[in-house]
């Protein structure tokens, strides 16, 4: 039921992110950037604790996760370290996924390329 859970709601989340997009003159950096707003304020509220509760690991992997990691971070830094904390841990939870993401791109750079 987990595996079917997780699939759904990354289903859905895209099914309207395309939707949004094919109705609309927004692009998808558009939408990208909505969705991690829209995972930070869930995240704010303490929403997106709940749907990661019920979806596990499908509610990890859209890029409203990425608003949720940078919120959380935050908040953590913001209890240890105070104003200046909300600096220090924005990208603390986030930077593992970041530093993949960045290895990746640079090693399949090497091995294809860019075609005009």
């Amino acid at each position: 039921m987990t595996y079917l859970l997780s699939y759904l709601y990354c289903g859905v989340v895209c099914a309207i992110s395309q939707y949004v997009i094919e109705k609309t003159k927004l692009t998808p950096g558009h939408i990208n950037t909505g969705l991690v707003v829209i995972g930070c304020i869930l995240s704010g509220f303490k929403i997106y604790d709940k749907i990661i509760d019920i979806f596990h690991a499908g509610a990890c992997v859209p890029i409203l996760n990425f608003g949720y990691l940078l919120v959380s971070g935050a908040s953590e830094g913001y209890l240890k370290y105070g104003v200046i904390g909300l600096f220090k841990g924005i990208l603390v939870n986030a930077s593992a996924g970041l530093s993949i993401a960045i290895c990746m791109a640079f090693i399949i750079s090497i091995f294809f390329k860019v075609k005009h």
